[in-house]
């Protein structure tokens, strides 16, 4: 079963991962790029890093793809130009692969591999890394999360002082006068 499980996510890592890379519409890319990270992560879970594999999902998924793909939409808006995949050198690059590639199928498949013993089941770390970060190193933690907080705040301040700035009196009057009121 989990032989099952480790193939569904290593093709939900490559398969959307040539997608990232061949797509000509830079949103497909984006969405296809958070699936191989997706399966990424399920990669990790099962290799007994389940914080990391939890972190790849906030991180990366959560907060880093909202990141692209709004900041696309908000940028771009409905005028998406499509992508341009003719890269020069392109035979050559996929030539180069096709010989790596043949290169490590002979390498699996003829010669003789030694066999160990299994390795012990993977242990889940978030145990060990919660006491760590609440025990030994809270102080660190806590300054990083007040750091964290004052730029959020300076963030908010700025975007604030912006806008306020956009909607001054003065902008609201020459907008009358352009329609004629």
């Amino acid at each position: 079963m989990k032989t099952i499980i480790f193939n569904v996510f290593v093709l939900m890592a490559i398969i959307p991962s040539l997608w990232v890379a061949l797509s000509s519409n830079i949103v497909h890319a984006a969405f296809s790029l958070l699936f191989t990270l997706f399966g990424i992560a399920g990669l990790f879970v099962l290799l007994g890093a389940d914080f990391v594999g939890v972190v790849q999902v906030i991180i990366y998924i959560g907060g880093i793809m909202v990141l692209i793909i709004f900041g696309v939409m908000m940028t771009q808006g409905a005028r998406l130009s499509p992508l341009s995949v003719n890269l020069p050198g392109r035979l050559l690059a996929a030539g180069l692969t096709g010989i790596i590639l043949a290169v490590l199928m002979v390498a699996a498949t003829h010669f003789l591999w030694p066999v160990g013993s299994a390795p012990p089941p993977p242990t889940p770390a978030s145990q060990a890394i919660g006491n760590l970060l609440l025990g030994k190193y809270l102080i660190p933690f806590e300054v990083a999360s007040l750091l964290l907080l004052a730029a959020l705040v300076g963030a908010v301040l700025i975007v604030r002082h912006s806008v306020r700035s956009d909607l001054s009196p003065s902008v609201f009057i020459i907008r009358r006068k352009q329609r004629g009121e």
